[in-house]
């Protein structure tokens, strides 16, 4: 049976009731560090309420559990982990782990160089032409991150003369991108095919440059799908080009889980098909799939691919073995989908409100800030991992937790965590009336 928790309230401070207040664009005085101090204060009085859940150290591989490390009693706990963007839970396959190590013993820990100088191995290569299969792209190209893939991307193609048309949800590392660029922003409302319309009728008419409309296949924070089909016919009648980002799609939708452009079998077909290794294929970089011309530009003018270190063979090793493993092995995406489809069923039919989502990514809103991180602090006593999403990573006044399912959970892990939110429920009234 789930505990009653014993953590206090989060006290406020003079005047910075959240962490909010530290995000907005100015500080008390013209000095760079002056928000720091007061923020420090903020975070030692979560700390003392116990209620600090960012960065909990992990003292065991990320899977369906995973050993905590408890820093108020020097003990280690089990909890059932739903915070992991490992969908697939390759990062734990013995294929993928195998494959990494042999990459060490044959390769070193590093490349030791950018690619375009001694940094470029065979394992990279032979990934490059494995995310061709993945998204049926004529040539890819893979960065050390997926932020930096977004940013260098971007800022690669995009300048002051164009314009880049975004959904209102757009993640960080693309907007960071078109700052970069210089290039005018323009956003329409999320998922709204009539907004994303008006936006493409007005820059047409006042663009000197060329447009692109980026979207992503599947929305972090929300868990929801971008119609690429109609995105795609829009871009196509108004002369835009299109980028799909695909980090939370790729390994989830489709038929054999290889993504949104295989969801709505736009294959081969989409301008820019960004994607990363750090949810679904378990590791960490990014890549961009496209045509062999773009690939080539990229290759010697975005500065995140030319002036940064490769990706180390043993990563590249493993990330090239968890997309063998998701073409090979198609019990893992059929498990997430079962887990999905089981979890979400379970909080429509009890009323909890989670939105559109139809992917692993589970938001629960609660919207006020203080609450959030008392039921946070509630599922952490209760060994659920879960993790608190307050402003600035969504909008003000949608502060939620954000569970997100894996093909490793049981059904018994599942009937854990839901026994655990009936009690949090009991106790917060988080579920819609």
């Amino acid at each position: 049976m789930p505990k009653e928790s014993t953590n206090k309230k989060p006290k406020a401070s003079k005047g910075y009731e959240t962490l909010a207040s530290f995000a907005l664009p100015r500080r008390p005085k013209p000095d760079l560090f002056a928000w720091t101090k007061p923020f420090q204060l903020r975070i030692s009085q979560i700390e003392e309420a116990g209620h600090n859940l960012s960065r909990r150290v992990m003292l065991s591989e990320n899977g369906n559990r995973v050993l905590v490390e408890d820093s108020t009693s020097n003990t280690e706990r089990e909890m059932i982990m739903m915070g992991s963007n490992s969908y697939l839970g390759l990062n734990n396959h013995p294929r993928v782990k195998k494959a990494a190590i042999e990459a060490i013993e044959k390769y070193g820990t590093g490349a030791g160089s950018p690619p375009h100088f001694s940094g470029y191995f065979d394992i990279h290569r032979k990934l490059e032409k494995n995310i061709t299969w993945l998204k049926g792209s004529e040539a890819a190209i893979i960065f050390p991150s997926g932020y930096s893939t977004n940013v260098g991307l971007i800022s690669c193609f995009m300048g002051p003369k164009d314009t880049i048309i975004l959904d209102k949800l757009a993640h960080a590392s693309i907007i960071d991108g078109a700052l970069l660029s210089g290039v005018k922003i323009v956003t329409y409302l999320h998922n709204n095919m009539e907004s994303l319309e008006r936006a493409l009728i007005s820059t047409k008419k006042n663009t000197e440059g060329d447009r692109l409309v980026v979207v992503e296949g599947v929305y972090s924070m929300d868990g929801d799908i971008a119609p690429l089909d109609e995105i795609y016919a829009l871009t196509e009648k108004h002369g835009a080009k299109l980028m799909v980002d695909e980090a939370h799609s790729t390994g989830v939708l489709g038929k054999t889980g290889r993504g949104a452009t295989e969801h709505y079998n736009l294959d081969g077909k989409i301008d820019l098909v960004m994607g990363t290794f750090s949810k679904s294929l378990g590791g960490v970089g990014g890549f961009v799939a496209a045509k062999k011309e773009i690939i080539q530009y990229l290759r010697f003018y975005s500065r995140a691919y030319f002036f940064a270190a490769s990706p180390s063979p043993s990563q590249v090793a493993a990330q090239n073995e968890a997309v063998n493993v998701l073409r090979e092995e198609p019990i893992w995406h059929k498990r997430l989908m079962e887990n999905i489809t089981y979890f979400h069923t379970q909080l429509r039919e009890n009323n909890y409100d989670i939105g559109d989502t139809i992917t692993p990514i589970t938001p629960l809103e609660i919207g006020e800030p203080v609450k959030l991180l008392s039921i946070a602090r509630f599922f952490n006593d209760n060994n659920v991992f879960v993790n608190p999403v307050p402003f600035p990573a969504v909008p003000r006044k949608k502060d939620r937790l954000r569970f997100s399912v894996t093909a490793l959970h049981t059904k018994k892990d599942l009937d854990e965590v839901l026994e655990v939110l009936d009690a949090a429920d009991k106790k917060f009234k988080i579920r819609k009336t």
